[in-house]
């Protein structure tokens, strides 16, 4: 009796550590490579292309940028495979005596940064000052117009 005890738990113990388990991965490319990718809490992932583990499903957050290009914010949904499904997940994860692994690719295109003329730069410029100003807040005037004194005094220099 204890002989078939033991190779009952042997085989309990063998058909525990055959269990399988799932492995999810996210692998994301820009075009063009080297982006930096960063996650919802602003933490560098790494340049494009760039991959992690993920844990659940759902809504994932992350930005990418790079030089010369306009930054991408992106929110991207991660559904759930089908073997993930509530009743399920728990023989995907826990009975199923191989790995499965799921791996999602995202791809992205940055699109090239549009150099503004000076002109149309210091009207958007002018517009955020306007609004400073209709909200109560008075910035300094670094950059007063030619001819007009300064609002903000320095301090003579002195030679020693």
């Amino acid at each position: 009796m204890a002989a078939r005890l033991r190779v009952c738990l042997l085989g309990m113990a063998l058909l525990a550590g055959a269990t399988g388990c799932v492995e999810r991965r996210m692998v994301i490319y820009t075009d063009p490579v080297g982006a930096i990718v960063s996650d919802e809490k602003n933490q560098p992932m790494g340049a494009s292309p760039v991959d992690r583990t993920f844990t659940y499903y759902g809504k994932y957050r992350w930005t990418i940028a790079k030089d010369g290009y306009e930054t991408l914010v992106v929110e991207q949904r991660v559904r759930a495979p089908w073997y993930e499904l509530p009743g399920l997940d728990f023989i995907a994860e826990n009975l199923i005596p191989w790995t499965i692994r799921d791996v999602r690719v995202y791809r992205y295109v940055l699109q090239r940064q549009q150099d503004l003329p000076p002109e149309q730069l210091l009207n958007q410029a002018q517009g955020v000052r306007d609004y400073g100003r209709s909200i109560g807040v008075q910035p300094p005037d670094l950059y007063p117009a030619p001819g007009s004194p300064p609002s903000v005094l320095m301090p003579p220099v002195r030679d020693p």
